[in-house]
């Protein structure tokens, strides 16, 4: 074939195929947070929390869906306490790779969730650094009890429900990578392992976090 034949026929196919990222963003209906909007736990409260799932979802080339950060928030005065589970959809859910990580609610809060430092990737396809990385941000936020639902009584564990940013204040986090300093359950749990040590950036990194949050396309 003439040389300027197939350099024709090699820039049709590069047309005609789209890349792999663009590929995986189509399928893509789960990640986790690349950044941190700035301010620590202070995500604008679960509307905010959205905004920034929507807006990295964007930029990755999926903004076509509904995302939902996966955080739970207290009772406050007449508003109910809002469940973590009950905000992401019905599932399945799949990573920028195409890959199950879980086909429905249940499922993700069971044994059988494919999460882990391999699969619970950015919306960019990234892995996020876990234990014996530098630096460690396996803390990611979800204020929410191993169930997805939010904590009851008094004790805050979602940082004001998402509006404090500062030094008082605590969260409940989980690993993504389901490692910790123990091998027990709240360690290798991806969703409520411990507290924050307070609601800032600097405090979230103390115990191994980036002020990261699960997100998921409820539609």
């Amino acid at each position: 074939m003439h040389s300027t034949a197939m350099l024709g026929l090699a820039a049709a196919l590069l047309v005609a195929a789209p890349d792999a990222r663009s590929q995986g963003a189509g399928e893509m209906t789960f990640f986790v947070t690349s950044a941190n909007p700035g301010e620590g736990a202070n995500l604008g409260g679960l509307a905010g929390a959205d905004a920034h799932c929507q807006s990295l979802a964007l930029a990755a080339g999926a903004g076509n869906r509904g995302w939902r950060a996966y955080l739970s928030s207290s009772a406050t005065g007449n508003a109910p306490a809002v469940h973590a589970r009950d905000r992401i959809g019905p599932g399945p859910w799949r990573n920028a790779k195409g890959e199950v990580i879980a086909q429905d609610v249940a499922s993700l809060h069971g044994p059988g969730n494919r999460l882990s430092k391999q699969t619970a990737l950015t919306e960019k396809g990234e892995p996020v650094n876990g234990r014996g990385d530098t630096p460690n941000n396996h803390d990611i936020l979800t204020g929410s009890q191993p169930d997805g639902t939010a904590f009851a009584g008094e004790q805050d564990r979602s940082c004001g429900n998402w509006t404090l940013g500062g030094a008082e204040g605590s969260a409940m986090v989980g690993h993504h990578d389901r490692l910790g300093l123990q091998d027990n359950e709240p360690a290798r749990s991806w969703n409520s392992s411990h507290a924050s040590r307070g609601c800032s950036l600097p405090a979230l990194r103390t115990t191994g976090g980036a002020g990261l949050i699960y997100c998921f396309a409820a539609d």
